[in-house]
């Protein structure tokens, strides 16, 4: 089923051209068009151009659309050469261009007068095109995305169905700003640490060791219900944090003589952004979100509980040592309650540091003679910059000194574990 499906592809650039090659790698080698006539000679498989996009429709069953703007797209499509001039019913165009709404619905009507269907599909990271690399975000009704489906997961390597006509390109604009939004926030950390005197590629370092997959960047999200709120016992414990660690920046930049303006809007912000009440109780939202169930509201709130003291549990301990635990709550009374009890609302709680928590417990710890929880606690500390090896090796003798020798020997094995670990990684 999936080789008898037609494709077609109109502009040749580095998206077109990407998504022509990955069909051609597939084997399902497209017809092309470009106004350039040898725009496919440096295209691995695709074959040189046709004359117009009117002999594109007549032989593909689905056409992806990859100009500059809303007056190309206008053109291939509608104009006197353009696709729906050739068109059969049944063909699906497939636009891949970034254009305002209305012109998304403007190209559908005239889709839909010729019988003929149409999806928006913003894409992303256009670099990957020729790789089979990219996602395909895609708006339109259910049945003309699996008619066209086969066609896209050959050129995508995933295909994200936002919802009906103008989704797809209401979330590629989306995701362009969180882009573009994280650059202008990327430009003023670098330069606060510059003027510290701090190499930028320190600030790399740090942000790549501590959340090399990028987890927090969608932090937010992940903890936001379906009418983008955080459960309060979390907005809580956040707000406060936030509060503080952008005044320390915007100390920070007035000392050093550092614009940062980015971080006076989040700071003025704060309660809109984890959309929290204000003093008087008054709501930040425009809107007043629909009241779930209680039960619904009570398990929302208890799984999103569960997803903050995983990520929790990752800053206590390095990335990755919360897969160890369920991703959902499972049920078992210990397990959830250690994740949403222990972790999302103990270790998060702004009246001591993270490293604060963990010389308690690496104290407690000590204290029953478990060298593989102490190896544990701190493995954590070392993963995160919090503790030097000079540091938990004092905290070895300190605790000698208090919980007797032999509990401490037992502590000096698991710190003395830990530490070769990470020195073993750091020396990979």
């Amino acid at each position: 089923m999936r080789k008898e499906l037609r494709a077609g592809v109109v502009g040749l650039g580095m998206i077109g051209g990407g998504v022509a090659v990955s069909l051609a790698r597939r084997g399902r080698t497209p017809v092309v068009h470009d106004i350039r006539s040898d725009a496919s000679s440096h295209l691995a498989g695709v074959p040189q151009p046709l004359g117009s996009p009117a002999e594109v429709a007549r032989s593909s069953d689905v056409v992806m659309v990859a100009v500059v703007n809303a007056d190309q797209a206008r053109e291939v499509i509608g104009g006197t050469d353009g696709l729906l001039s050739a068109a059969r019913p049944g063909l699906v165009i497939v636009l891949q261009s970034t254009v305002a709404l209305p012109v998304v619905h403007e190209l559908a009507a005239l889709c839909d007068e010729r019988n003929v269907g149409f999806l928006d599909c913003g894409v992303t990271p256009g670099d990957k095109a020729a790789e089979n690399g990219m996602v395909a975000i895609v708006g339109g009704d259910d049945a003309t995305v699996e008619a066209a489906r086969p066609v896209l997961e050959d050129w995508a390597k995933k295909v994200v169905h936002c919802g009906p006509l103008g989704a797809g390109m209401a979330t590629k604009i989306a995701r362009n700003v969180v882009t573009y939004g994280g650059w202008r926030t990327v430009h003023e950390a670098s330069a606060l640490a510059r003027a510290a005197g701090v190499n930028p590629d320190r600030l790399t370092e740090v942000i790549e060791t501590s959340d090399p997959e990028g987890h927090t960047l969608l932090q937010l999200l992940r903890l936001q219900g379906p009418d983008g709120r955080l459960p309060d016992a979390i907005g809580r414990q956040v707000e406060p944090l936030m509060a503080k660690d952008l005044a320390a920046a915007r100390d920070l930049a007035a000392t050093l003589g550092v614009d940062i303006p980015l971080v006076e809007a989040t700071q003025a912000g704060i309660r809109q952004t984890l959309q929290r009440e204000d003093e008087s109780g008054a709501d930040d939202s425009p809107d007043e979100p629909q009241a779930a169930a209680p039960e619904e509201a009570a398990a929302n709130g208890q799984e999103r509980l569960h997803r903050f003291g995983l990520q929790m549990m990752d800053a206590a301990y390095g990335p990755g040592f919360s897969t160890q635990m369920p991703a959902e709550p499972s049920g078992d009374p210990f397990i959830d309650e250690t994740t949403s009890y222990l972790f999302a609302q103990v270790w998060s709680r702004p009246g001591l540091s993270v490293r604060d928590r963990r010389l308690l417990t690496l104290g407690v710890a000590a204290t029953v003679g478990r060298p593989e929880l102490i190896q544990i606690i701190a493995r954590g500390g070392l993963t995160n910059g919090e503790l030097t090896p000079e540091q938990l090796r004092e905290a070895a003798l300190h605790l000698a000194a208090y919980t007797g020798w032999c509990k401490a020997t037992a502590a000096h094995a698991g710190i003395t574990a830990a530490i070769s670990e990470h020195t073993q990684q750091e020396t990979k």
